[in-house]
């Protein structure tokens, strides 16, 4: 059957991992239902073939972690920079993509009267909220009036590839990328702290809390004070 050869193809000569290829397939799959509901297809292809996501450790910073890379000092300029960068992300939840776009015209005043960042995601056209927590306002200082972009971004792979770098000097035994800063956000920053799965899921510009679940995960110190809380009603 094409669709099985197609998901062999992905996987053992394009190298591609699991939840990558269903990702691909299930594309595939919307454009193919498209030819078939416009009559261009007679039949469709994908009727006897089945294939879920599998659960996948998503990477995010305990707050050890978290204040391990806050309170090391770099002598390079490029890894201070990618550390103030890092940590952007881990108090704001901003996509490196969005972050690296951020003007002054991006900051408002807010219901509170604080600042935030008010912006559309470049990858959903969703509007993302943000009230800016003392951190985001401190390193956003540092920058202010150097360049034309309110934070100088490296492109993208370089930014990883120096995240590994201060992974090894904090002793972070973690692959840091960027999506492990908007993770850190989620969990260890506001889920643990009690901020709800829909409040964040408004700030992480997300169409539904579905997908912020991805990104917020429960952690055992929140299930743990729950617990607690629970031991002492009972």
């Amino acid at each position: 059957m094409f669709v099985s050869d197609f998901d062999y193809y992905l996987k053992h000569n394009d190298g591609n991992k699991h939840n990558t290829v269903v990702k691909y397939i299930t594309n595939l799959k919307k454009i193919v239902n498209m030819a078939v509901t416009n009559g261009l297809l007679l039949k469709n292809p994908f009727v006897e073939y089945k294939s879920a996501y599998k659960d996948v450790e998503r990477v995010y910073l305990t707050l050890p972690e978290l204040k391990a890379i806050e309170q090391k000092e770099f002598k390079m300029e490029r890894l201070r920079l990618v550390k103030d960068l890092f940590l952007f992300q881990c108090y704001t939840g901003l996509a490196y993509s969005d972050m690296a776009k951020l003007t002054d015209k991006d900051i408002s005043t807010g219901v509170d009267g604080g600042k935030w960042i008010i912006i559309r995601r470049k990858k959903t056209d969703v509007r993302s909220a943000i009230p800016l927590l003392p951190m985001a306002l401190t390193i956003l200082g540092r920058y202010q009036g150097k360049e034309t972009k309110l934070l100088p971004c490296y492109a993208i792979q370089k930014f990883n590839s120096y995240l590994g770098e201060i992974a090894d000097h904090c002793e972070v035994n973690k692959n840091l990328t960027s999506h492990v800063g908007r993770r850190t956000f989620a969990t260890t920053v506001a889920l643990a702290n009690g901020v709800s799965i829909e409040t964040i899921s408004k700030i992480l510009g997300h169409s539904s809390t579905k997908i912020t679940h991805q990104y917020a995960l429960v952690t055992d110190l929140k299930v743990s004070e729950e617990m607690k809380q629970l031991k002492g009603k009972l």
